[in-house]
Order: C-alpha cells, then structure tokens, then sequence
C-alpha cells in the first residue's frame, strides 16, 4: 500500500495474530499439562513451541521485508522506537518485582522470624537465626552453600561488560559505514552471549550437584533461581536477536542513517547487562 510521506505504513491483512494466538495458547496449556504429569502434555507443549517459532519467524520475516523495502516512514520509525522503550520499561517493572522480593524477604521477613519481633518469633520459629543467605527453619537440617561470586559469576559479569563493548563499537562500525568491522564485532557479541548461557548452564550444574542448591533450598534458592533464571532466560532471547540482527548485517540490510533494528537489539541487550549487575551486586556479593 503506498504511503505519503511523513504518513504511517498499513500492511495488508495478516494470519499471523491468529497463528500466533494458537501457539502461545498450546505451549502454555502442553507446560501446564507437563507439569500435571499428563502423557499428551510434552507433545502439546512441543506442538505448541514450533507454532510459536513458526510464528515468530515469519511476522519478523514480513516486517524486515517492509523496513527494507522502504516502506516505514519517520512517524512510524518513531512508534517503533517508542513500543520498544515502553517494551523495555515493562522488563524493568518485571524485574523490580524479583528484586523487590529478595530485598522483602532479606530485610523483612528473615528479621521478622528471626527475633526481631520476640513474640512472632517463638510463635512460628522458636529456633530460627538471623543469617543470609538462608534455607529457612523448615529446612534447616539441609546441608548446602550458596554460590559464591567467584569464579563463575565474576566471569560471565566480565562477560557481559565485555559484550556490551563490543556492540557499541559495532554500533559505530556501523554509523561509519565499516561494514567489515561491523560484521566482526557482531559476531565477537554473539559468541560472548552464547558463552555466558553455557557458563551459566554450567553454574546450575554446580548448584545442583556439588552445593545441594536447588529450588526447594529455602527463600535462598527460590529466589537465587528465579532471578538467575529469569534473566539467563533473557540473554538467550536477546543473543538470538543479536543472531539475527548479524545476519541482516551481512546482508546489507541497514545503513547508517536507518538502522533502528540494530538499535532495539543493542538497548535491549544493554538493559540484559545492568539486570545482571544488579544480580551479581545483591544475589552473588551482598
């Protein structure tokens, strides 16, 4: 559809809502019947994960189409801009909430059980100290540690602020028009994304065989995983943009003055990079 400029770009009629509708539905239905012990649940789930891919790929298929075809004008490069900072800023919300839980139960509720409240204390847990990190007085007879900062969290935060460098050089490569260092450091950020999940994958393996820290290890490891998880989950997402975002790179898809697909994957993966200073600052150090 053509478009006057200054205007917004209307694509035609999509399928893609609908499929989309139907993916994400059996993939949260099939993890809910795996969860219940159901003998369909992991072929709903898995059906459901492939309709989602499917899905994924192809709506992002039409929609680099149509940036490089030249159909976005600059109000809807900014809309773009503005759904991915309000995107973003919902991210920041979802991880306060975590945050905001570990800090309640460090500095509220641990103290509260603990005898900061004498009669709240001999009421629910008689025998329960005031320590960080915790498993809690139900189960105190564990034997487990906490992970420690070093080595392997100090090496994937290294990580990361590495990766972060590296993005933003190619960010300028690519403003300079130097497509061969572009290309480079987009791979060089990829491959430091990718060794960070392996790190972290291999952290879990840590936990979980040689500390005993498992999810039902107390407020400790709820909390530890939850944050952990949720963020390691992020980095895969955002290493496979920045996957994508490489390969349009050796395409010729951007140029210097238009770019914002390279720009959303870079902001998105430079928040990755703060919630993880705020993991290893509250979670691993303090």
């Amino acid at each position: 559809m053509a478009q006057a400029q200054g205007g917004y770009y209307v694509p035609h009629q999509s399928y893609w809502p609908i499929i989309g509708t139907i993916g994400v539905t059996a993939l949260v239905v099939g993890i809910a019947m795996y969860l219940e012990g159901m003998a369909l649940g992991t072929w709903v789930m898995g059906g459901g994960g492939l309709i989602t891919a499917w899905f994924v790929f192809g709506w992002f298929s039409d929609v680099v189409s149509e940036g490089v075809k030249g159909l976005y004008s600059d109000q809807v490069d900014r809309s773009l801009r503005w759904g991915m900072i309000w995107f973003i800023f919902s991210e920041i919300m979802f991880f306060a909430a975590f945050f905001g839980a570990l800090f309640y139960a460090r500095m509220l509720s641990v103290p509260w059980l603990s005898g900061e409240d004498p009669a709240t204390s001999r009421l629910l847990w008689d025998s329960m100290a005031l320590s960080w990190p915790t498993a809690g007085p139900a189960n105190a007879a564990m034997e487990w540690r906490p992970m420690a900062a070093w080595p392997l969290p100090t090496i994937n935060t290294l990580i990361l602020l590495t990766s972060g460098m590296t993005l933003t050089i190619a960010h300028h490569a690519l403003k300079d028009d130097n497509r061969t260092k572009l290309i480079g450091f987009m791979w060089a950020t990829v491959l430091l994304g990718t060794l960070f999940i392996g790190l972290q994958a291999y952290e879990y393996y840590e936990a979980y065989v040689h500390l005993n820290l498992r999810m039902e290890t107390g407020i400790y490891g709820s909390t530890f995983f939850m944050l952990t998880g949720f963020h390691g989950m992020h980095v895969v997402i955002g290493t496979l943009m920045l996957l994508v975002i490489t390969l349009r790179c050796m395409k010729g898809h951007f140029k210097p003055e238009s770019h914002f697909g390279f720009e959303g994957a870079a902001w998105y993966w430079h928040f990755v990079d703060v919630v993880w200073l705020g993991l290893y600052i509250f979670v691993y150090i303090l």
